[in-house]
């Protein structure tokens, strides 16, 4: 096992490298819609729209009356602000934020419910695409408190991934580094965003940030989700340093994933060792016709690029030959594709099913039904009776 002095590892002049970067798609998120909670709000949003249909204009009203710092006699309870969220378009957001500063601020004994607003609040910004209203709220020393989800990150995190805002990203993950929530220093979905804005970022600055970041996580004997191994590894050859990229895949407990493999042809391409690549490349021949783990096994155009200007730099006969007979052999069974990948490495990443939980964690489909969403419970604050 290696520590913190694991990325030792000398960097390789560029003249012996091929040169050949991977490329860097556009910015997108990398969490589904569903692994974010973003269907449940959707159908949410939904349902409250139908409820008030007409009346929502006066429901606004109403609420902007309310939240007002200067109506120090009116109060935002729970269903205003659950109603609120779900109904907010973008010039609805500075009010909204009012009644979460005031809701945040009441006295506490007037609230008896358990529901959790921070990951609702954080999927409306979400659905609204407004990364910067999202941050400055998450910010706001009013809502201390208020955001302190795993869920919460993890929404805020891949909004403001999608919207190219990097250093905002890691800005949040030093965040939830503090806040330590239910124990954990570094929760594995907020990690794997880290390393990802490190590895969109493409900085020598931002590799140094990923390789003390992994440094870190294997002190502690803790090694990331394979995505947060791949964009690290990419990183890493991305910044001439191949021999980190080797180490971090080794680590990754599944050797035989197409991004894993793919990875790995490159790094020992850029250090000069396609003899080393070779095998990775034959055994797909081996395998392919009883991919038993389930695992696409073809290999990237841009893997195969490295390997050319690698085997030719060899000066090797008997390597070039035996490289073009395997090579010859994968692109005749259509397993070198042109696809990107960056591509690959940047794919969503679905959501895992799990029982729902009441702290944030499962879709909003739950919370909607035990916060009486569906039309039957009507209001108790005089004045919003009237409006339904």
């Amino acid at each position: 096992m290696w520590g913190r002095n694991a990325f030792t590892c000398t960097r390789i002049p560029s003249k012996f490298l091929s040169r050949q970067r991977l490329v860097l798609s556009s910015a997108q998120n990398l969490y589904s819609p569903a692994a974010l909670g973003m269907n449940g709000f959707e159908h949410a949003r939904t349902k409250v729209k139908q409820q008030f249909n007409t009346l929502e204009s006066k429901f606004k009203d109403k609420m902007k009356e309310f939240s007002d710092p200067a109506a120090t006699s009116s109060t935002i309870f729970t269903e205003d602000l659950k109603h609120m969220v779900h109904l907010a378009e973008e010039s609805d957001l500075p009010m909204l934020r009012q009644m979460m500063t005031k809701f945040s601020s009441q006295n506490k004994d007037l609230r008896f419910g358990s529901f959790i607003f921070g990951p609702v609040v954080m999927r409306m910004y979400y659905f609204l695409n407004q990364p910067q209203e999202a941050l400055e709220a998450f910010k706001d020393p009013s809502l201390d408190g208020f955001f302190d989800q795993l869920v919460t990150f993890q929404v805020l995190m891949d909004l403001l991934l999608k919207n190219e805002m990097y250093d905002e990203v890691l800005e949040v993950f030093e965040h939830v580094k503090g806040k330590q929530l239910q124990g954990a220093k570094f929760p594995k979905n907020a990690v794997v965003l880290a390393f990802a804005a490190c590895y969109k970022k493409n900085t020598p600055e931002a590799h140094q940030y990923a390789k003390q970041l992994w440094s870190d996580l294997n002190a502690i004997g803790h090694y990331p989700m394979r995505r947060a191994a791949t964009f690290a590894a990419a990183l890493a050859i991305n910044q001439n340093e191949p021999g980190v990229a080797l180490e971090i895949l080794s680590t990754v407990q599944r050797q035989t994933y197409v991004t894993v493999r793919n990875l790995k042809v490159c790094a020992l391409a850029d250090l000069g060792r396609p003899d080393d690549a070779l095998p990775i490349l034959r055994n797909v021949l081996e395998f392919r016709d009883s991919p038993a783990d389930g695992q696409s096994h073809t290999f990237y155009k841009e893997a195969i690029t490295k390997m050319d200007s690698s085997v030719q730099k060899s000066n090797n006969p008997e390597l070039t030959t035996e490289y073009e007979s395997v090579l010859k052999k994968l692109v005749t069974l259509k397993l070198v594709i042109d696809d990107s990948l960056d591509a690959q490495l940047c794919s969503d990443i679905e959501a895992i099913q799990s029982p729902q939980r009441r702290d944030g964690q499962a879709p909003f489909k739950r919370d909607f039904r035990k916060g009486g969403f569906g039309g039957n419970r009507p209001s108790y604050r005089p004045g919003v009776r009237d409006l339904l």
